[in-house]
């Protein structure tokens, strides 16, 4: 059943659709996915072209706005917004450690999972499309991951798109998780030493934590195990405006005086727990890596592994010396599905998706070369989550894509910046700028 309502200047209209698991099978099981139309309360009737927005992640919902927040009100003025749940995520058909038990075993589970990467995504927005458009193509947002999934959008399925918007989240065509990750382990050690010049108390404070961490290893209110290469992930809020300043005053009042001496704070405890778990995005954490994924290789921890050739990462050594700790990023690593409950149940699942190397290929580079699609991309300069030298690569590869590389914004500049970064795309999108 359809629901529509209304929030301040737009009204909302619950769809939901049933596609099928396994593409290639379509006679076979089938998942539900939900989507959320939005468009303006004064043009409720109007014929629209239709904007569909892919969250980043990958295991994210889309956002969920009130009336027309950020980039949404500049999408209205032109749009109907579908607001896609990728599947597993949101309100599609969940995929967790409550949900994925009914597949069966580790194996069974891993096999599920193989279908929920950009390739079944983007063939699930296909499937819909006619049935959103009537068979008009459709001008596809996407925000980081969201843009690797319109990347191959544009290798697979170009037909169905009068365009696409991509910020901060132009993939690399060919290169494999590690060398994902021998580009970024440099970018983390760069964003780190720039929280360090902003805050130099804070190289104190953050030494002093991971010595306490090392010699206690606290297991939190909620289960997870607070490890120094917990804390060190903690460093994935550098890839925002506002990360460092959160991580500096997450830092602040880390200890507190007890009868039994010195501990961590309750507080401190609480806030570092709701960042780190992965409960409400377990994808996230289990198909990270297999984002990158192409081929016989398998990816096999590859942020894990290429760590090692970082040694200034190590903690142990960090802290027998008088060095900074540097903090990491988006780098999903084995420890986690120990330390955190949620990822428990999937540490077997996630070992064999490590292991899997039947991945096919995401990227057409020939189909790309030859692309007719209006294409516009915002670069962020030196972006923590995806390499800005990956991105122009990519960019020179894909005929006709117009890019915007701005050091004015971090990875999230399309939330904090919505209205200005995409009428900045939408122009370049026309030939306005």
């Amino acid at each position: 059943m359809t629901v529509s309502y209304r929030q301040p200047g737009v009204v909302l209209t619950d769809r939901r659709f049933s596609v099928p698991l396994d593409h290639d099978d379509p006679a076979g099981e089938r998942i539900e996915l939900y989507a959320r139309e939005v468009v303006p309360a004064a043009r409720g009737g109007a014929e629209l072209p239709w904007l569909v927005y892919l969250q980043g992640g990958p295991g994210f919902g889309a956002t969920r706005f009130h009336g027309r927040e950020s980039w949404l009100d500049r999408a209205l003025r032109d749009f109907r917004v579908l607001l896609l749940d990728q599947r597993g995520t949101g309100s599609s058909t969940p995929a967790n450690r409550q949900t994925l038990p009914l597949r069966g075993g580790p194996r069974e589970q891993a096999d599920y999972l193989a279908h929920f990467r950009a390739d079944s995504i983007v063939r699930d927005c296909e499937a819909v499309r006619s049935e959103v458009t009537g068979g008009a193509p459709w001008t596809v947002l996407g925000q980081s991951f969201g843009g690797f999934c319109a990347t191959h959008y544009l290798s697979v399925a170009p037909e169905g798109l009068a365009g696409a918007l991509i910020t901060g989240g132009l993939p690399t065509l060919d290169g494999d998780a590690d060398a994902v990750y021998r580009a970024a382990y440099p970018r983390m050690a760069r964003k780190s030493a720039a929280h360090y010049a902003r805050y130099p108390q804070d190289v104190e404070r953050a030494r002093r934590i991971a010595a306490y961490l090392a010699e206690h290893e606290p297991v939190l209110s909620g289960g997870y195990k607070l490890t120094v290469p917990a804390f060190q992930s903690l460093g994935i809020l550098l890839g925002t405006g506002d990360g460092s300043h959160r991580l500096h005053y997450l830092m602040e009042d880390a200890f507190v005086r007890t009868p039994s001496g010195t501990a961590l704070s309750d507080a401190f405890q609480e806030n570092v727990q709701a960042l780190l778990s992965y409960a409400g995005n377990p994808l996230y954490a289990v198909l990270h890596e297999a984002i990158y994924a192409q081929g016989e290789r398998p990816t096999a921890w590859a942020a894990e592994r290429v760590r090692a050739e970082f040694p200034r990462f190590d903690a142990g050594k960090t802290l027998a010396g008088d060095e900074p700790l540097l903090f990491t990023g988006e780098a999903v690593q084995r420890w986690m599905f120990d330390s955190d409950p949620a990822l428990r149940p999937l540490r077997e699942s996630a070992e064999l998706i490590a292991a899997r190397s039947d991945w096919p290929r995401l990227y057409d580079v020939d189909r790309l070369a030859a692309n007719e699609v209006p294409v516009a991309a915002a670069i962020y300069h030196d972006d923590l989550y995806v390499d800005t030298e990956h991105s122009l690569s990519t960019a020179r590869a894909v005929r006709g894509l117009r890019t915007w590389v701005t050091d004015e914004f971090e990875h999230d500049g399309l939330r904090v910046g919505g209205p200005r970064v995409l009428d900045r795309l939408l122009a370049l999108l026309r030939g306005q700028a």
